[in-house]
């Protein structure tokens, strides 16, 4: 079994984000805010101290709040109506992730979306990109109660898709929470570095640039998960 994150791992959710809201906010550094406050309140929500359905406006209420901007409840479920629908206009899937996906569904293996984010929007996400169709089981942190690099949060997926740990791998571009998290929980973790960062990754974490590579990985050093030898 394979297990694939999916924010700029199959999307390039960053870039269409970064632009969605530079476009409201007219500033190109808040990012990294957007980013941590976000971070913030979905782990309040896995927590199961905050409602999936109040999370947005919170969030977007104290990004403004960072900003100096004062907003009510109306007002932050406007500035949100309008960054979802320019971030859903903006969303690509990376080049490398459809071959990749029917080679991995063309050799049999079971696959699995693994997300930390929400799931009413990652599931539309994937079926509006043309993804759903190649995944056997889609795991999201707010409904199995857990978030990545918890081990139960890659455990589950396993027990779900009938597999060990031992027999799954799973890709993400995050090094810790995805590559170390899943290696911490007896999966192979493949870090995905797409922009090339040099940074100390663990021996037993194999780091790839491109999903275009993964095929190879996969029959090189890990044919635990499914996928036959080359001959």
């Amino acid at each position: 079994m394979v297990c694939l994150d999916i924010d700029d791992t199959l999307i390039d959710f960053s870039a269409a984000g970064r632009r969605s809201l530079a476009a409201l906010i007219g500033r190109t550094d808040m990012w990294p805010l957007w980013e941590r406050i976000t971070d913030e309140h979905v782990a309040r929500v896995v927590a199961g101290d905050l409602c999936y359905g109040d999370m947005h406006a919170r969030r977007t209420q104290a990004f403004l709040a960072e900003l100096g901007v004062v907003a009510d409840h109306a007002h932050a479920l406007e500035f949100e109506a309008r960054r979802k629908e320019r971030l859903r206009r903006g969303l690509r899937l990376f080049d490398d992730v459809l071959p990749c996906l029917d080679w991995l569904t063309a050799a049999g293996v079971r696959l699995a979306a693994v997300t930390n984010a929400s799931g009413a929007h990652q599931r539309e996400k994937l079926a509006n990109l043309g993804l759903a169709r190649f995944f056997d089981y889609v795991a999201i942190a707010g409904e199995v109660g857990v978030a990545k690099p918890d081990p139960v949060m890659f455990h589950s997926v396993c027990f779900k898709l009938g597999c060990d740990p031992s027999e799954a791998v799973h890709v993400g571009d995050k090094l810790g929470t995805d590559a170390v998290g899943a290696r911490d929980a007896g999966l192979g973790g493949v870090w995905l570095n797409r922009t090339g960062h040099a940074v100390e990754v663990p021996s037993d974490v194999h780091v790839l640039t491109s999903l275009g590579d993964l095929p190879e990985l996969l029959v090189s050093e890990f044919v635990r998960v499914g996928v036959p030898a080359q001959r």
